[in-house]
């Protein structure tokens, strides 16, 4: 997969490899400070806020984060955004007091906030119209592999070497970016000159990138609470921790796997007919998981709802750049980003409270009606463009 077969193979392999260390070092970040603040002897309200805050600014800042990828350098915005990784946590490893863990938070995620816009309009502005699929699908597999190597690198650094060290371990990941950027960083795209930013289009909220908005925040919605209700609905039925491991390992297996395929099923499925299929798929993956009671059913339940939603986030991202006008890609990727957060941030709340009052049964259920919905929007899509 990671032959680009495009004229800007160097970038696009650099941009990849970006993606790689940047996110690494993000998800390892995020597994230790949450075991960093607890050794410390934290309340468990103090995890939450401290976990919070890794968000902040990805909801805040992503949607002018990619005003400024539009028309700013992507070398000095990655540069800038390895420098606030480092930088957070380094402030741990001199000062591991419970207030620099709030200020470390809030700092990686303005990294992280840089990181995700400035790298996604990168790989879509370096990709022609016939390997912008295999480059996005290439770059959801390297976020895929970061999510299963960041805590690995986290766990094992604090397991072997304790806290201080690891923080530095995570660190080293921002200073490769940078000797990265250093040796190839020129070429990547340069900012655009003045005549040419002015003369780009406002971002128009039509009713195609409504509807794009829309449907990408149902994806990472039911993408989200399948993976968070699964283990809750696991321990109700009485499977043990390993099982629900086991359960989950096989949800992003399968979400891993479809995503080779996503460039050849975009030359031959239209992308609205894919996200049928993909919302289709989560809604018959929430219902039987209400039904699932032991691991081989809610495994296999699993495996098939990563099968189809698996795809929803990398299609998603695609559609958005390819819905966006010309020079305004970046900003209509942060919009994307930002509605993206705050559904990560009121998903949960809405759902939990909902579940109190219906229980876990009736939220799966709502869930898959919700994906349902998603999967009416996707058709009446479909027949808008055709």
């Amino acid at each position: 997969m990671l032959n680009t077969g495009t004229l800007n193979a160097v970038p696009i392999r650099l941009a990849l490899a970006l993606t790689v260390f940047n996110f690494i070092g993000a998800n390892a970040m995020r597994m230790l400070v949450t075991l960093y603040v607890l050794e410390l002897g934290a309340a468990p309200w103090v995890v939450g806020v401290v976990g919070g805050l890794l968000y902040l600014f990805p909801l805040l800042l992503s949607w002018p984060i990619g005003a400024m990828a539009d028309r700013r350098s992507a070398l000095g915005m990655l540069a800038f955004a390895a420098l606030c990784a480092m930088v957070s946590l380094l402030l741990i490893y001199f000062y591991p007091v419970l207030p620099m863990f709030f200020a470390a938070a809030a700092l990686n995620g303005l990294a992280l906030a840089f990181y995700h816009v400035t790298l996604q309009n990168l790989i879509g502005t370096l990709s022609s119209q016939e390997d912008r699929a295999k480059n996005f699908a290439n770059f959801s597999l390297a976020g895929a592999l970061t999510s299963f190597v960041g805590p690995l690198v986290a766990g094992v650094s604090i397991d072997t070497l304790g806290y201080s060290w690891a923080c530095l371990i995570i660190a080293a990941t921002s200073v490769i970016v940078l000797v990265l950027l250093g040796i190839w960083g020129r070429t990547l795209p340069r900012a655009q000159p003045r005549a040419q930013r002015e003369a780009a289009p406002k971002l128009v909220f039509d009713r195609t990138l409504v509807l794009m908005l829309v449907t990408s925040g149902l994806v990472q919605l039911g993408s989200d609470l399948f993976q968070f209700y699964i283990p809750v609905h696991g321990h109700e039925v009485g499977l043990s921790a390993s099982a629900i491991g086991v359960v989950l390992a096989l949800h992003s297996a399968a979400a891993f796997i479809v995503r080779f395929f996503l460039p050849r099923m975009m030359k031959r499925v239209s992308p609205n007919d894919l996200l049928v299929f993909v919302f289709a798929t989560g809604a018959i993956g929430f219902v039987l998981a209400s039904f699932a009671g032991n691991i081989f059913t809610l495994g296999a339940t699993a495996f098939l709802f990563g099968l189809g939603m698996g795809i929803g986030i990398p299609l998603t991202v695609i559609m958005m750049y390819e819905a966006s006008t010309k020079g305004r890609s970046g900003q209509a990727l942060g919009v994307r980003l930002t509605a993206n957060n705050l559904v990560r941030m009121g998903g949960p709340m809405v759902f939990g409270a909902l579940g109190a009052v219906i229980g876990l049964t009736g939220v799966f259920w709502v869930l898959g009606a919700v994906m349902a919905a998603g999967c009416v929007i996707a058709r009446r899509q479909r027949a808008a463009r055709a």
